[in-house]
């Protein structure tokens, strides 16, 4: 199902993570996840992984700039999970990422997910992903399917 959300001059739409215009976003997703995280603590899906059936990608344009992405990946039946959130760091602050994860929770419920897990970053430069998490509703979890322990990652879940 295409998701459309509009919020002002911000329209969320399911896209190819293919299109050209999104290298931008792409570059600079990767250069956060390597800046302060082991290879082996990396868990984001290359590119032309996010071209799957089980995976729906979202893009976030203002304006027509994409400025932000999300991708939910359908686990099983009833779990999903949320995959290579990002929205370029010259736009951050305009509330623009907690825009993004609503959508991908309503873009999961929409699906009939009745639940939505998610891995992110233990560092320091992941607190505020954190923080819109567990504002969200997610909580700490164990790893979910695919994962292990890894000092590196938390794990955070929550029902739909």
């Amino acid at each position: 199902m295409d998701a459309l959300r509009h919020q002002g001059t911000v329209a969320i739409t399911a896209e190819s993570p293919l299109s050209p215009d999104l290298d931008l976003l792409f570059a600079r997703h990767v250069q956060a996840m390597h800046a302060d995280t082991p290879p082996e603590s990396i868990h984001m899906l290359p590119r032309e992984d996010l071209v799957s059936p089980r995976i729906t990608f979202l893009v976030m344009r203002k304006g027509g700039e994409p400025v932000g992405m999300g991708a939910l990946k359908r686990l099983s039946g009833d779990h999903g999970e949320i995959k290579s959130m990002h929205v370029l760091s010259e736009r951050r602050g305009q509330g623009l990422s907690r825009l993004m994860l609503e959508a991908l929770v309503a873009q999961a419920r929409d699906s009939g997910m009745t639940r939505l897990s998610l891995e992110t970053g233990a560092q320091d430069s992941f607190r505020a992903a954190r923080a819109l998490y567990a504002g969200a509703g997610f909580a700490e979890c164990g790893p979910f399917e695919g994962y292990g322990p890894d000092p590196n990652s938390v794990f955070m879940s929550r029902p739909l």
